[in-house]
């Protein structure tokens, strides 16, 4: 019998946060069937957990989209971590991932972990199109920090900085542009864009990657460490960020991130919501 749980990652509460599903044995399933599951749980990221490769780790993890495996992904590694720690893995814990290993230290109810992946500028989108794929125009946008930038830490975003809340609230994604996007700036998700607004260390977020079948995505950890990652390098200085996401979709995620000299620190915590079994395998 195979077991899977789901939490909500980056959230205390139940029904918060972004939903996670983690099969902590992935041995006994078929490399065919892994994205099938994906696509029928149909959460922003799966987890499938198997025996590390390396005995100085603790275990490989593989990250499913539901339509594609990705290599990184900041809430899959926090939900992952404390759905072993629950099964009774003592930490740290060291992952195996498509990026290398990424250790996550655990206590009672958070997670968090260092990535020290460089970080890539991969192209500078026409804001024009950027504004298009939002469903607003230019004048949202916020130029005093930096344009929409596409960076990565091992998955692409678009980041940009919009003026105001109201503006962040209203977003409507236009898929046309989003594939106009995704031809002119092919990357590893579909020209993903994550929008935020900051005051000091205090910012709020949204994520949409609809070519990848995530129309919003509640919690977003990896663009959360590259939005960091961005800014220290930008402002030449350790940046702290407490990052608010998912609020306009009803599912409230509080991401921190800490990024200096040593990489970038993302944490939260995580609450089991559901728990099951596979009937065929």
């Amino acid at each position: 019998m195979t077991r899977y749980f789901v939490y909500d990652v980056f959230t205390n509460s139940p029904f918060g946060g972004n939903p996670l599903a983690v099969i902590p044995d992935a041995r006994n399933i078929a490399e065919e069937t892994l994205q099938k599951i994906a696509r029928e749980f149909n959460f922003s990221e799966t987890t499938f957990v198997y025996p590390a490769e390396s005995e100085e780790h603790s275990a490989r993890v593989r990250i499913f989209t539901p339509t594609m495996e990705i290599p990184f992904a900041g809430h899959p590694v926090i939900g992952t971590a404390l759905a072993l720690r629950d099964e009774g893995a003592k930490g740290p814990l060291t992952f195996e991932l498509g990026v290398g290993p990424i250790t996550c230290q655990i206590s009672e109810s958070s997670a968090e972990f260092l990535t020290q992946a460089p970080l890539e500028h991969l192209a500078d989108p026409d804001p024009t199109l950027v504004a298009e794929a939002l469903g607003k125009t230019t004048d949202a946008i916020d130029f005093s920090v930096h344009p929409p930038c596409m960076a990565s830490l091992g998955l692409a975003f678009t980041i940009t900085q919009l003026k105001d809340r109201e503006s962040l609230a209203s977003l409507t994604p236009d898929i046309a542009a989003f594939r106009r996007g995704r031809d002119a700036h092919p990357s590893s998700l579909d020209f993903a864009q994550f929008a935020y607004v900051r005051e000091g260390s205090q910012v709020s977020a949204r994520m949409f990657a609809p070519l990848d079948d995530i129309p919003e995505d509640p919690a977003t950890g990896s663009a959360c460490a590259t939005l960091g990652a961005l800014l220290a390098k930008i402002e030449s200085t350790p940046v702290t960020l407490s990052i608010l996401q998912g609020e306009d979709m009803g599912r409230p995620s509080e991401i921190s991130v800490v990024a200096d000299s040593n990489g970038v620190t993302v944490s939260g915590n995580a609450v089991r919501v559901m728990e099951g079994a596979f009937s065929f395998a």
